[in-house]
């Protein structure tokens, strides 16, 4: 693996790539560059080295700088007449031949990992694998961003970075900096397999025997390995193929503690398969010293993370020790095969499956490639192969659970291959326990005086998570802003809204007020709810005592608004903020609003318009759900009549139904349109209720 950093339309760009690639120096000791791609624009990149060296970014007729893994450049650079020396070029020359405006097609030809930016002078376009085996953030502030590494887009200032979603390619307009997302079909579950099982077994076999076979280095290798079927059903494989390897397997080792189980399972079965292992056995002590680096590098303090990452951290440097650069993981395989308990025998358990598999980049492939990369080891995953993973995801949930048993199919091949029974019908067990990792933790928040383990870690976290008010008016706009805010890890600890009894507040949103409450109940989420007589400027003190009180009940630490472009509501909030001592967050501010409005839809959002004011918005809007349609020709219209399309100068206001955060929906069930003139009315909604959410 690499790492690649790039900044745009920004005056400090080169010192920040510069900067950034010192930050990300651990993903590539083997050689640095960086490249220029425009006024205020360059581009950077780290090399890691596992076969050749071919210094990055590659210059063709734009700049490319990519973190890849892409087996099948030999056959596409021949197929299509490419001349290459490496997956990288392959992939430069591919984009330059085929266009940056097909890249969709491109990707879907690629079989491998990878997270690249390329820039053709004009745009940027960013994209990752479609399981997100690579890492890629991106930011949008003062300019645009990406990195491999989230911390390295903070140290750099830019504060709130989001992870590019796996399934999205990102174009950002180096002319009018605007964003532009553009969706990738994801793997299914349909049809299923009708094969006999044995049939289905022998291509797995040979579907994980090809899965490996691509991802040998040609250098000495490692493997994870905790005496369970998935690394032990890996172990087999490379010694079918005569590969020289060496296991690893990391635990806490201490006086009074019993024997770790995956310490003790990863030796016997080293010993019965005869395998060189490599214990790495660590001290309570020693994992008290190495806590706050771990906390740090992985920017979090959830105890999962931290348990499975520090067993992996010791496991990875371990391995840079003895020269290992590419070691290979049995990560993925409880997400295809049903290995979570949380998987309902009986249930759709591909369903639950493919579900696992769509977060799987934020839930364990960020954490994993992290750690390894922390220490310049380069993490291989044969079970999130491709072929293996489509072929998998079909494979009937009967045969993946039975009785109990979990990861049946799985279990029965690797009985077939040879493997003891103890080993291939092992009960999972999470690597956090199976370390004793997790016993380590509960000990020393215990001697420290925490009351919990997360505690401990939040106290050994060196960039806060603050505690957040939320500006509400029960439109699109704060609720985004909310959600995203807790999408980059803020704990909303309540929701701050003001209902108006002047209707022409130019402070306040007025239409369906009143549902913010329900919105709260929704949510789950604490509401302060002040009223005000709406008069200009005098308003503001009603907020002001409203914010005061949020911080008092809820100790907050800043508040969050929706605002995008109103220096109005800005600026006056800001001054609020400032007396009560608090920071101000505006994750939408600037945002492009025809990307605000798709992105709304592309993140489940269901909101309906309930007031218009403008020319070319008629009563026919009042009440309409602005799915991906109606967005379109909203868009369209606000082109042609010169309005906002995200109705932030007041053309139209939203009351937002359902969305990802909430618990249950809102239901309309008696509404009233009211027009005041042919270019201004409001939906009135004279009932409404909770109601279970859609699937």
């Amino acid at each position: 693996m690499c790492g690649i950093i790039g900044v745009f339309k920004n005056p400090e760009s080169e010192k920040l790539v510069e900067r950034g690639l010192e930050l990300l120096k651990a993903r590539g000791t083997d050689g640095k560059g960086i490249e220029k791609c425009g006024e205020g624009s360059f581009i950077g990149h780290r090399l890691h080295s596992v076969v050749g060296k071919v210094k990055q970014p590659l210059k063709g007729k734009g700049i490319l700088a990519a973190n890849s893994e892409i087996y099948n450049w030999k056959n596409l650079a021949e197929k299509y007449g490419i001349e290459a020396s490496n997956d990288s070029e392959l992939l430069l020359r591919f984009i330059e031949k085929k266009g940056p405006g097909r890249l969709e097609k491109i990707l879907d030809e690629l079989d491998g990992v990878y997270a690249f930016a390329y820039c053709d002078g004009k745009r940027v376009f960013v994209a990752r694998d479609l399981l997100g085996v690579k890492p890629l953030w991106i930011s949008t502030e003062n300019g645009f961003a990406f990195a491999s590494e989230r911390k390295a887009l903070w140290e750099m200032g830019f504060s709130m970075p989001l992870e590019l979603e796996p399934r999205q390619i990102a174009i950002y307009d180096l002319e009018n900096g605007g964003i532009e997302f553009i969706d990738r079909e994801f793997f299914s579950v349909t049809p299923e397999i009708k094969a006999e099982k044995e049939k289905i077994k022998e291509n797995l076999r040979e579907l994980l025997t090809a899965a490996m076979k691509k991802r040998i280095a040609g250098k000495k290798m490692g493997l994870l390995f905790s005496g369970g079927v998935d690394s032990s059903l890996l172990a087999l494989v490379l010694k079918e193929m005569d590969v020289d390897f060496v296991c690893y397997t990391a635990a806490l080792e201490e006086d009074g503690l019993e024997k770790a189980k995956d310490l003790d399972f990863a030796e016997r079965a080293a010993k019965e398969m005869d395998l060189n292992l490599k214990s790495v056995r660590v001290s309570l002590k020693e994992v008290e010293a190495l806590l706050p680096k771990i906390v740090n590098l992985v920017e979090s303090s959830n105890v999962v993370t931290i348990g499975v990452g520090l067993t992996l951290y010791l496991a990875a440097r371990q391995a840079k020790k003895d020269g290992v650069k590419v070691i290979f993981s049995g990560i993925g395989s409880d997400d295809l095969f049903a290995g979570y308990s949380r998987v309902i025998e009986g249930g759709e358990i591909n369903k639950d499956c493919i579900s696992y598999m769509r977060r799987i980049h934020s839930v364990d492939l960020y954490r994993d490639d992290i750690v390894t990369m922390a220490n310049s080891v380069e993490l291989r995953l044969p079970y999130l192969d491709t072929e293996f993973v489509k072929y998998s995801l079909k494979i009937p949930g009967k045969f993946k659970m039975k009785d109990g048993i979990r990861k049946l199919i799985l279990r029965e091949l690797a009985d077939e291959m040879g493997m003891e029974r103890e080993f291939a019908w092992r009960k999972k067990t999470a690597a956090q326990y199976g370390s004793k990792i997790d016993k380590a933790l509960s000990k020393l928040s215990k001697e420290r005086g925490f009351g919990s383990k997360s505690y401990y870690l939040d106290s050994l976290f060196k960039r806060k998570i603050f505690r957040l008010g939320a500006l509400v008016s029960g439109g699109k706009d704060s609720i985004y802003a909310m959600h995203l805010m807790q999408k980059h890890n803020y704990s909303i600890e309540c929701i701050i809204s003001v209902k108006s009894r002047n209707p022409d507040s130019f402070m306040f949103h007025t239409p369906a007020i009143e549902l913010v409450e329900m919105q709260a109940e929704a949510m789950g989420i604490p509401l302060i709810l002040a009223e005000s007589d709406g008069e200009k400027e005098k308003e503001l003190d009603d907020l002001k005592k409203a914010v005061e009180k949020a911080k008092g009940k809820f100790n907050l630490d800043g508040i969050v608004t929706g605002a995008i472009f109103s220096n109005y509501q800005r600026t006056r909030i800001e001054a609020i903020a400032t007396k009560s001592g608090l920071k101000i967050y505006a994750p939408l501010w600037h945002k492009n609003q025809e990307n605000l409005m798709r992105e709304l839809v592309r993140e489940g959002y269901e909101f309906v318009i309930t007031a218009v004011a403008s020319k070319g918005l008629g009563e026919e809007w009042l009440g309409k759900r602005l799915d991906e349609k109606e967005v379109d020709n909203l868009i369209k219209l606000a082109k042609r009549e010169g309005f906002n399309p995200a109705g932030e100068g007041g053309e139209f206001e939203t009351l937002v139904l359902d969305a990802p955060i909430f618990k249950n929906r809102i239901e309309l069930v008696d509404v009233e349109k009211k027009m005041g003139n042919e270019l201004s009315g409001r939906l009135l909604v004279k009932k409404a209720k909770l109601a279970a959410k859609q699937i």
